[in-house]
């Protein structure tokens, strides 16, 4: 592996949660690279596990998670020297231990989900976006840490910086509160950009303008960006590599071609038949994947997604079902796969 090209390469991660002393498998034997300035796509139905492996990688889980993996590995670019961190060294009774707090913020930093709930409301904008740059250089006075913002504010297309950084979050639209909530995860100016779900309760143009917000910072600066979302849009117009999780499992991985025009894996197949494309004929209805996610605590072995699979045979409900390469960096986890005659190999 080429550490100067690829920023994170996880192996083999599991995660599990201890809910009334029961163990619940939510991520299982997940393996991911992403590469230096690339885009990598985390997509899938909501509970999947794409929230759940992102934040095992960043150790924002409670202590009822275990965390474990064979290696997840950050490979820091630092003055021009690859500097490997390897992060399941990291015990979970040390979640918030001191090689975290050093990568978290100047190394890789996260947007969450829902900007409305992640700003707290009794404090200014500019205060919270401060705080992570001010944790993480000492030296600075909270003048110097105030310009910081005010210049990020203004990279980031925050109108009247200088009157908005008194704000409180409820004087910000929900475009503007999105935008703070990237400016903290900005501010310390990390290499690594996990975005979970950037644009949730976001409407089209404003989805379109965090987006190409995004899309800017990547192409000026050279950020490495994991989008975790299932707009199967949005995968189209920023992904370089797609990774495609259903109930815990990366179901397929590929480059975005890949994934598209040479989809294999059935539940891959019923996501992009679920999109709506213009140029559909009028009436025409998108098809729904039938059924449900199931519980993952009553999943057995075989094929998570047999249940809900037109194509399902008993193969798929015995024993553990491999990766198989289709081509060179395309992976599908489906025994039927090659029987496909529109797969090309």
């Amino acid at each position: 592996m080429d550490t100067r090209e690829i920023i994170l390469n996880v192996e083999n991660l599991n995660t599990t949660f201890i809910s009334d002393k029961k163990k619940i498998h939510i991520v299982k034997d997940v393996s991911f690279q992403v590469k230096r300035g690339k885009t990598l796509a985390v997509v899938g139905e909501s509970g999947c596990g794409k929230s759940v492996t992102m934040n095992s990688v960043m150790r924002f889980l409670g202590r009822n998670a275990i965390v474990e993996a064979k290696s997840i590995q950050y490979n820091a670019l630092k003055n021009g020297e690859v500097k490997e961190y390897h992060l399941e060294q990291v015990k979970n009774k040390d979640i918030n231990g001191s090689m975290m707090r050093e990568l978290r913020g100047p190394d890789m930093a996260m947007v969450f989900q829902d900007p409305m709930s992640s700003l707290n409301p009794v404090y200014k904008v500019g205060n919270q976006v401060a705080e992570g740059f001010l944790q993480h250089n000492r030296g600075m006075t909270k003048k110097q840490a105030r310009e910081k913002v005010l210049e990020m504010f203004r990279k980031l297309g925050i109108p009247d910086p200088e009157e908005r950084i008194d704000c409180y979050p409820h004087q910000f639209s929900g475009g503007m509160k999105q935008r703070v909530v990237i400016a903290i995860a900005m501010i310390c100016n990390p290499d690594l950009i996990i975005c979970d779900e950037p644009t949730t309760a976001l409407d089209v143009t404003i989805q379109a303008q965090i987006m190409e917000l995004l899309k800017e910072l990547q192409v000026k600066e050279g950020k490495s960006i994991v989008l975790i979302t299932h707009n199967m849009g949005l995968v189209a117009e920023m992904a370089d590599e797609v990774c495609v999780m259903y109930m815990g499992r990366v179901v397929e991985f590929g480059k975005l071609e890949d994934i598209f025009d040479n989809t294999c894996h059935p539940y891959t197949r019923a996501l992009l038949r679920s999109v709506p494309v213009l140029g559909m004929p009028e009436g025409q209805k998108l098809e729904t994947i039938p059924g449900s996610t199931p519980n993952p605590a009553d999943l057995k072995e075989g094929c998570e997604f047999a249940d809900r699979c037109s194509e399902c045979t008993e193969k798929c409900r015995k024993g553990t079902i491999p990766n198989y390469e289709v081509s060179p960096g395309h992976y599908v986890r489906c025994v039927r796969f090659d029987s496909y005659p529109e797969v090309k190999r």
